[in-house]
């Protein structure tokens, strides 16, 4: 496990507070004759969502991986993907990491060939004193910024590949409902027993987690998951722009409430990301569409109360900047205007926090929402599931050619350590810019308006910045 700073467990802990709980398996483990098991496998993976068929796709891809046994259960029925010239409102930000992933495993071809829009710029801005910063492909990076899709599109591209005949060693099971696990507790006799619904029993080496943040192969290791709700929602629907552009900006302002954010689509309209109270969520879901979008705008384009000390402060330190040759900050774009929303896209979901203390247990992994959650307001949600992937993947190659079990402890401790390495201070940093920038006292405005106008002004930052996102 990842060795972690006291002040960083202090930090987790305090958060956690009540809703810290420790769970394990409901039932102890029971013997079972291999007649009762309907089939053995080296591999089962719990979860078809995004995370978990790429999952399946890459051991099933990796030429070090593909006489292993895999077993893919989906808890949802299998469903025909049909193309539709509107968008749909659930829309992910891939990072390059990412996208490279996919290009490795073919999945990207599929996606183009659909639609995919990229993002080269990202203005963020603060509604309680105006600082901004912003980053831009061409200044910052030698590629885009992100690329926005459509999560049933991605999931459809990834199918493609792993329904493809070439690759024979995996096998999905859809409407699979799971009753029970009994975990192996020991790494030399390994054998995870997954027990479903109809009766059948499977057996494997090694059980992966992919089930979201309510993870049942999660509860049944019996780890620490630190949790907390941030009692807002996320609010989204695609919008129709009021005047076609290039549209390849993502915006995010800071509102004293939350985030609101608009991420591209094409050159009409764009997909809308609003954290805000539970209270006001459902108002939000409830209003008429043409006063929606009036609120919509007005959470764009409204000027929300300033205290005269930090704009006399933020002034100053623009100006100190400008005159040693640095960007004040002043220059900005204008967001888009919404026209009007697509009918029947409003939707909302809970947001919260997650983590798991450890990640890995005798021939058991975890990976994507099982292992962690974040605030969507930075995108990185599923791009760390799909590092979970890649890292996961790698590792399991490397134990296989260096003569390994695929349950031996040394490749699955350095899973964790390398994920949670990478995860934890991302969710660490996420959850407190959230805090800072809901918290509309005029010192704590001050404090993060002049940290974002140094940040904006120094380009090395923001390129440390957006090296940690593309990872």
């Amino acid at each position: 496990m990842l060795p972690m700073s006291s002040s960083v467990r202090r930090f987790l802990l305090t958060k956690a507070k009540t809703y810290v709980r420790t769970v394990t398996t409901s039932k102890p483990a029971t013997s079972f004759d291999d007649d009762q098991i309907k089939q053995n496998y080296d591999i089962i993976i719990a979860g078809g969502g995004m995370v978990g068929c790429t999952l399946a796709c890459a051991i099933g891809k990796n030429s070090l991986l593909s006489h292993l046994k895999v077993l893919l259960l989906e808890g949802s029925p299998q469903q025909k993907y049909e193309f539709k010239p509107e968008y749909s409102n659930r829309v992910v930000a891939l990072n390059q990491n990412t996208k490279s992933l996919m290009n490795s495993l073919e999945i990207w071809q599929h996606i183009e060939k659909a639609r995919v829009q990229p993002v080269r710029h990202m203005q963020v801005w603060d509604a309680s004193s105006n600082a901004l910063i912003s980053f831009n492909s061409a200044d910052i990076m030698d590629d885009d910024v992100a690329y926005i899709v459509e999560n049933d599109l991605l999931l459809h591209a990834v199918n493609k590949e792993l329904t493809s005949p070439d690759l024979k060693n995996v096998n999905i099971v859809y409407g699979a409902k799971i009753s029970g696990y009994e975990l192996s507790k020991h790494e030399a006799l390994t054998r995870n027993l997954i027990k479903m619904n109809n009766g059948d029993t499977y057996s494997c080496k090694l059980l992966i987690g992919a089930d979201g943040a309510n993870s049942a192969v999660r509860n049944a290791m019996g780890v620490q998951y630190l949790s907390w709700n941030y009692d807002h929602m996320g609010v989204v629907a695609t919008l129709h722009l009021a005047e076609e552009t290039e549209n390849t900006t993502a915006w995010q302002r800071w509102l004293p409430t939350g985030p609101v954010a608009l991420l591209p689509l094409d050159s009409k309209r764009s997909s809308l990301v609003w954290s805000t109270t539970v209270d006001h969520a459902k108002q939000l879901l409830q209003l008429p569409e043409e006063q929606f979008v009036d609120a919509l705008n007005d959470a764009l384009w409204k000027q929300y109360p300033h205290s005269s000390a930090v704009e006399a402060c933020t002034s100053w330190f623009g100006s100190c900047l400008k005159s040693i040759g640095l960007p004040d900050g002043a220059e900005r774009q204008l967001p888009p205007s919404v026209k009007s929303i697509v009918s029947a896209s409003r939707a909302a979901f809970p947001l919260g926090f997650g983590h798991s203390t450890r990640y890995v247990a005798p021939g058991v992994a975890l990976v994507g929402d099982a292992a962690h959650r974040v605030h969507p307001l930075a995108g990185q949600g599923v791009n760390l599931g799909f590092g979970d992937v890649k890292d996961l993947t790698e590792f399991l190659a490397d134990a296989i050619y260096t003569g390994l079990d695929i349950t031996h402890h040394s490749w699955l401790e350095r899973y964790e350590s390398s994920r949670q390495r990478h995860n934890v201070p991302t969710q660490i940093a996420v959850d407190a810019l959230y805090r800072l920038y809901t918290v509309d006292l005029p010192p704590v405005v001050l404090v993060r308006s002049l940290g974002t106008q140094l940040t904006n002004a120094l380009q090395p930052i923001k390129k440390l910045i957006m090296s940690h996102a593309t990872t």
